[in-house]
């Protein structure tokens, strides 16, 4: 328990320490779903966000199986993430095939991905829901009640990393920043892409060695994304350092 204690210190004062000028977005939200599978009992996290146009899409995932199954839902229209962003509420699922008749497509995907059960906390700034914050479960099981305020508070902190209000009052609209953010992993699914097929890897491995190059190098990881997909940046030199460390 004290151990435990000791990570949830250090994730929110890592979290903290991100929130400076110039900080990186997408790296700060891909730290966060991986310290939710650190921290909670669950086997992988996810984040989506609302566009301009008031439609989900997901933002970050700890893996391609979550990402997967967040765009399935979110394509039906149907599963937790759906409802409780239409709700503004937590939904918690301790067995996804007892909500069979209640989402019938998204419980049959969910059991072919291996999760079995889904909890989903909103991400809220005051009254408004931009968001939430996606918990996946390789086994049935309720998520405690620490566990979801401790889940909530992640889900409040990312909600203020995309949305600091120093940038609101400085006169970006909450619009502008939620499709910026939005744009953002966009390109880096593109660059996910460009390293998977150059070299061979899982989507996984591929973020992996993104991100793993954009910290090395001191990089914005939207930067980095941006160089491989405009074709701008050798996937080659990306590769390599990947490469060295496995």
């Amino acid at each position: 328990m004290a151990d435990r204690e000791r990570q949830v210190t250090r994730t929110f004062v890592a979290l903290a320490d991100t929130l400076v000028d110039d900080y990186d977005v997408a790296d700060l939200l891909h730290t966060l779903v991986r310290r939710c599978v650190e921290l909670l009992d669950v086997a992988a996290a996810g984040l989506t966000l609302v566009d301009e146009r008031g439609s989900l899409q997901v933002l970050a995932s700890s893996t391609e199986q979550a990402r997967l199954l967040e765009l399935f839902q979110l394509s039906i229209d149907e599963g937790p993430c759906v409802e409780c962003f239409a709700t503004r509420a937590p939904v918690l699922v301790a067995d996804v095939s007892a909500e069979a008749t209640r989402w019938p497509r998204f419980a049959a995907e969910a059991s072919r991905q291996g999760f079995a059960s889904v909890h989903a906390l909103p991400m809220r700034l005051r009254k408004q829901i931009v968001g939430a914050l996606n918990l996946f479960g390789a086994r049935p099981g309720e998520l405690g009640p620490e566990d979801v305020h401790l889940a909530q508070g992640l889900a409040d902190t990312a909600t203020i990393g995309i949305l600091q209000e120093r940038a609101i009052r400085h006169g970006e609209t909450m619009s502008e920043q939620l499709q910026t953010a939005l744009n953002s992993r966009v390109t880096i699914e593109q660059a996910k892409g460009v390293l998977a097929v150059t070299g061979r890897l899982s989507m996984d491995d591929a973020f992996t060695a993104l991100r793993g190059y954009a910290r090395s190098h001191n990089l914005l990881l939207g930067e980095v994304a941006r160089g491989l997909a405009e074709r701008r940046l050798d996937p080659a030199l990306v590769l390599a350092r990947h490469d060295r460390k496995t």
